[in-house]
């Protein structure tokens, strides 16, 4: 009877540190899925963030600069195209703020286009080339050409379309990540 006690014991004990190391395996494995999704899910909020912080300095640049826009048509309304010392000094000191705000904007461009995706950075791209015509146009306007404040004026509409697509794509993209 002390033999059988004593197998039984043992058939005992081996069964527990087999179910033991079966729930430690368990555990451990689970432990592992949950830290490697607690990380993934983290990335994932990282990359989201990094994308919304460049989205919004994009967005928030492009601002500013069409904010040099407003105050270009400003000076030249009511000139009929003909523009006088001051008004051409004006737009002198507005082109230079133009091209450093135009500056940071191709920066923030850059930017875009390494948070990605590859989608909403051809998209900014096509905003900061939406800028080109209003700089010709302010060049145009200082050199006396009275056609020039018409062109201006219609840059707007280019701007601000190509604009809402890339607050449109950004928003998308943030919301489907």
């Amino acid at each position: 009877m002390a033999d059988n006690a004593f197998w039984i014991a043992a058939l005992t004990a081996g069964t527990a540190v087999l179910a033991s190391w079966v729930t430690s395996r368990g555990t451990a494995r689970a432990a592992r899925i949950q830290a490697d999704t607690t990380a993934g899910a983290q990335r994932v909020e990282r990359l989201r963030e990094a994308r919304r912080t460049a989205y919004a300095g994009f967005i928030e640049q492009a601002q500013r600069l069409n904010d040099v826009h407003w105050k270009v048509s400003d000076v030249v309304r009511g000139t009929e195209g003909v523009l006088g010392p001051e008004q051409v000094e004006e737009l002198r000191r507005l082109r230079e703020r133009q091209r450093d705000e135009y500056a940071a904007l191709r920066n923030l461009t850059w930017i875009v286009s390494l948070e990605g995706p590859e989608e909403v950075a051809d998209l900014a791209n096509a905003v900061r080339r939406t800028t080109n015509p209003f700089h010709k146009a302010i060049e145009a306007m200082i050199e006396g050409d009275t056609g020039a404040a018409a062109r201006f004026d219609a840059c707007y509409t280019p701007f601000w379309d190509a604009l809402k697509v890339f607050n449109r794509a950004s928003r998308d993209t943030l919301h489907t990540m």
